[in-house]
Parts: structure tokens; C-alpha cells; sequence
């Protein structure tokens, strides 16, 4: 039985509302800028709509939700009542402690999943930003002798344009279609491949699932501010803009696709750890699943993640 509290004035309901499009506009990696130009609603307005303080129209609700690609549902009630297809199994799962959970779900893929390795088609890495990502990919894959994908690449391939473009251009859904496309694209490739995922992805749930599925996954993790200090080592100077609000929305990102990024099938902790250090940790536990591809025999190069 669901125990989440009920609002009970208005003041509440609009405070539980501007919670979830805080949540959601941060698990989609979206600016309050891009947002309010997606929906077509001020910059100011949303600001206001997010701190509870305004009572926002059924049209406006709409539009950020469509601006966000998620369901009007989304905003108007919590995820925890939402009605789910088979409610008993719900109840049931909902019933059990986080390891349970973790294990009951580990027991479902067995019996009808397709997560076996030779159903897979290599190893994905997930997280944001400044995680390792790139680096760890790029020498995993030579280490194994193996091609390094980067999916934001593949999306730029399949819609034809930039990403910056997509996104200021076509908007989060037309987005979305194309990262669901250029991952199937390469899921169709015939060998092994060790594929940077966008940090993003984990919020589209049909996409991550398929990414799970066909992919065995690391979430690479870091400290938010490891995360900030090497986007500015990477030459990125757009986070001193605001620094303390840009913070603020990396660490409520972080918190809200936590969750989902440990639904990756293992986790390598890059925080305060050497290239060589967390490249030998993630080839223990990525090798069975490129091979027979590679012997692992490479050494890491030094170098900043």
C-alpha cells in the first residue's frame, strides 16, 4: 500500500508539483532556458512555477510536459500512484526491502530477460558528465581490441545535425526518437562494441531498458564537484557562468537519476582513483563481455579522464 502523503491545500499540491518538474526537468538534463523555450513559456514564469508560487494552467502543464517528453500524468501525481499494468506484481515489489528488490529483479531477467552475455553486444558506460567516460571507454575498447562508440555521435549521424542544433532546433522528443534509433543502429552492428552512453539516457525509460538489455552496463560515478572540475578541465568555462547555481542542478541531477543509474549492472567508483586504477578495476569486470574480442593484454595511458 502506497504511504506517500496526500496534499491537502492547494499551497501543498502546487509545492508537490513544482518538486516534480524540478525533478524531471533535471533527470532530462534540461536548462530552465530550454525549457521555457521548448514549452513556450517565460524563463521567469517557470522559475516561479518551480518554487511553488504558481498556479499553473492544464494548457501550461501540457506544454512543459510535451516540451519534456514525459506524460501529463507525470506532473499531476507522484510516480508512487501512478496506476501500474499489473498491480498485484506492484504491490508485491513494493513490499520488499531494496536487496530483495535487486534480487527479484535479478531472478526476472534470468528467467525472461535476454541479459546473457552472448545476447549482449558489448559494454555500455553510463554517468554524466566528467565521469571517465570517454577516456575509460576509449582505452577499454583498444584494450580489447574492439570499436569505441559514442552514441551522442551516432544521434548526430541519424538526425542530421548537431546536437546543440537538435535540441535548440527540434526540441527534447525529436531528440529522444533519435537516440532510440541510433542505439538500435548500433545493436544492429555484428561485433562487440564498448558504447559511451548520453548521461541523459537513463530518463527515457523505453531506452535505458533497451540499453540494459543488450549491453552489459557500468555506471561510472564520481563526487559532483569531480564532476564539475574536470568539465572545466576539459575546457568548459560554461559552468563558471553561475557557478553556484550550476552546481546546485548537478547535484539535484545526480540525485534524481541515482536511482536509475544503479540499475547498470555494475558501478566503478572514478573519485579520487588514478586512469590506471579504475581502467584495471572496470577490465575485470567488463572483459567476459567483449570477448572474443580481446585478451586484455593493452596497458592504460596516462592522461586526465
Amino acid at each position: 500500500m502506497n504511504d506517500t502523503p496526500k496534499p491537502e491545500t492547494v499551497d501543498d499540491l502546487l509545492v508537490d508539483m513544482s518538486k516534480r518538474v524540478r525533478g524531471l526537468r533535471a533527470a532530462r538534463g534540461m536548462s530552465r532556458k530550454d525549457l521555457s523555450k521548448h514549452a513556450d513559456i517565460s524563463e521567469r514564469y517557470l522559475a516561479q512555477l518551480e518554487s511553488g508560487q504558481a498556479n499553473a494552467s492544464l494548457g501550461v502543464l501540457w506544454r512543459l510536459a510535451d516540451a519534456m517528453g514525459v506524460d501529463l500524468i507525470n506532473l499531476l501525481v507522484n510516480d508512487e500512484q501512478v496506476p501500474r499494468t499489473n498491480a498485484p506484481l506492484w504491490r508485491l515489489l513494493q513490499s520488499l526491502s531494496a536487496k530483495d528488490q535487486l534480487r527479484a529483479y535479478e531472478i526476472l531477467v534470468r528467467r525472461f530477460g535476454s541479459r546473457d552475455n552472448a545476447a549482449r553486444h558489448g559494454v555500455a558506460l553510463v554517468g554524466l558528465r566528467g565521469a571517465g567516460k570517454t577516456t575509460l571507454g576509449r582505452q577499454l575498447a583498444a584494450d580489447a581490441g574492439v570499436d569505441f562508440v559514442r552514441l551522442g555521435e551516432v544521434v548526430e549521424s541519424v538526425g542530421g545535425m548537431e546536437l546543440w542544433e537538435m535540441f535548440s532546433l527540434a526540441g527534447q522528443k525529436t531528440y529522444r526518437r533519435a537516440e532510440r534509433e541510433a542505439l538500435q543502429t548500433v545493436i544492429n552492428r555484428p561485433e562487440p562494441v564498448v558504447l559511451e552512453a548520453g548521461g541523459s539516457i537513463v530518463s527515457e525509460p523505453a531506452t535505458f531498458n533497451l540499453l540494459l538489455a543488450n549491453f552489459y552496463t557500468v555506471w561510472l560515478r564520481a563526487a559532483p564537484h569531480e564532476h564539475m572540475e574536470r568539465v572545466l578541465g576539459q575546457g568548459d568555462t560554461r559552468p563558471m557562468e553561475a557557478s553556484e547555481a550550476a552546481m546546485a542542478d548537478l547535484k539535484r541531477i545526480l540525485s534524481e537519476r541515482e536511482s536509475d543509474y544503479g540499475r547498470a549492472d555494475a558501478v566503478v567508483n572514478t573519485s579520487e582513483r588514478g586512469i590506471d586504477d579504475c581502467l584495471t578495476e572496470l577490465r575485470r569486470k567488463a572483459a567476459r563481455h567483449l570477448e572474443p574480442a580481446g585478451s586484455f593484454t593493452g596497458q592504460a595511458n596516462s592522461g586526465g579522464r
